[in-house]
């Protein structure tokens, strides 16, 4: 079974971009915190996935596999608000879905290209 690795890098992408909206929306738009001031959220909760994106737009294998460990911060943040929100749930779970597609999207694109 010959599997190209473009389809993963595909998924890893549209798991990062839908994560990215997702984080960019959530702290302005749909639910803006009180407590503390938007652009210290922004800068907080996007600045991690901005760090490897030139490297996962590139398609290099090392970013992608920090991009992957960078991931499992969202996935954890993503199930921990899940578990202690009763409200708003569907962006906690957006958050952990979004995170899980693009760790499997950047560990198997590192797994499958050969390199």
């Amino acid at each position: 079974m010959n599997i190209k690795p473009i389809y993963f890098h595909t998924l890893a992408l549209t798991g990062f971009f839908g994560l990215f909206a997702l984080l960019m929306l959530w702290n302005t738009v749909l639910a803006p915190s009180h407590d503390f001031p938007v652009a210290l959220k922004l800068l907080i909760t996007v600045t991690p996935l901005l760090l490897p994106l030139r490297g996962l737009l590139s398609k290099n294998t090392r970013s992608c596999a920090w991009m992957a460990y960078i991931s499992l911060i969202y996935f954890t943040h993503g199930s921990i608000e899940t578990y202690a929100t009763t409200t708003e749930r569907i962006y906690p779970v957006l958050e952990f879905t979004f995170s899980l597609i693009l760790f499997f999207g950047t560990t198997l694109y590192v797994r499958y290209s050969g390199k």
